[in-house]
């Protein structure tokens, strides 16, 4: 079973979509296997994060632009992709260091995550984007 989800994002930030995942697996009576899910971009990241703490994601997010600035920084004078802007080789370079897929067993219809985790859109670029993550779901027989 293959679903594409499409994420609304305005800009650097992390964007649960846990609940549309878990919503997918009930509607298509999944049982045990394994989900994949993978982003169709190269500016934008797939985690699993907490999802109790949104201080944790802006935390997040803040190493990310430490570690990767926008193209205008005086730091980062060596980058030579700049075609949409300062901040599109910085996306790519964030997109480098985070996932860009996951896969998730699921056990009785429902995704094993932990107590305070949820799966995460991040967002690298300014602009606004509609995001897609193909999600696949791969029952096991058993």
């Amino acid at each position: 079973m293959i679903r594409l989800f499409t994420i609304a994002t305005s800009g650097p930030a992390c964007h649960e979509f846990t609940r549309d995942v878990a919503r997918w697996l009930a509607e298509i009576g999944a049982h045990d296997g394994v989900l994949t899910l993978m982003v169709r971009h190269t500016s934008c990241s797939l985690l699993i994060q907490e999802n109790a703490d949104p201080d944790v994601q802006i935390d997040l997010l803040n190493w990310l632009d430490r570690i990767a600035p926008a193209a205008d920084h005086p730091t980062m004078g060596w980058i030579t992709h700049r075609d949409e802007g300062p901040d599109d080789m910085p996306a790519h370079l964030k997109a480098a260091l985070l996932p860009v897929s996951l896969q998730i067993p699921v056990s009785a219809g429902r995704m094993m995550l932990g107590t305070w985790q949820g799966i995460y859109l991040v967002e690298h670029r300014k602009a606004p984007h509609d995001r897609q993550v193909a999600g696949l779901f791969q029952p096991v027989e058993g």
